[in-house]
């Protein structure tokens, strides 16, 4: 099995994480929430075990067009439902390892410790 990358194509972030999984052979499968959207129970699963705070992006230009009311999450469950209405909000990459490890973010040491089972 191998690992499953989730984000938006036309990210920076997104084309860093592509580079180096090219670039280091890792194999993935790549899943574009903004095209092919995102379903609830991933959502719940990752806010399971990385909570929903991690996972939502308040940095972006996604959350900055969001009305107060929007922004003003308060359950895990009204950032799910605000995530799969805006699956720009959700921070990238989502990376689903085949062990199971989530990994969000470009970390490229958690990369190379994750993905290839070398330290940089």
């Amino acid at each position: 099995m191998q690992a499953v990358i989730h984000g938006i194509k036309n990210c920076g972030t997104m084309k860093k994480t592509f580079a180096w999984f090219e670039g280091t052979g890792a194999a993935y499968r790549f899943h574009d929430y903004k095209k092919s959207g995102i379903d609830a129970a991933t959502l719940q699963r990752w806010c399971e075990r990385l909570g929903w705070e991690e996972l939502v992006n308040k940095r972006g230009t996604t959350w900055r067009k969001l009305s107060p009311e929007e922004q003003a999450i308060s359950s895990e469950a009204a950032a799910i439902a605000l995530m799969q209405a805006h699956p720009g909000l959700i921070r990238r990459p989502v990376i689903e390892a085949a062990t199971g490890e989530l990994v969000i973010g470009l970390d490229l040491e958690r990369f190379a410790a994750v993905f290839t089972g070398n330290k940089p």
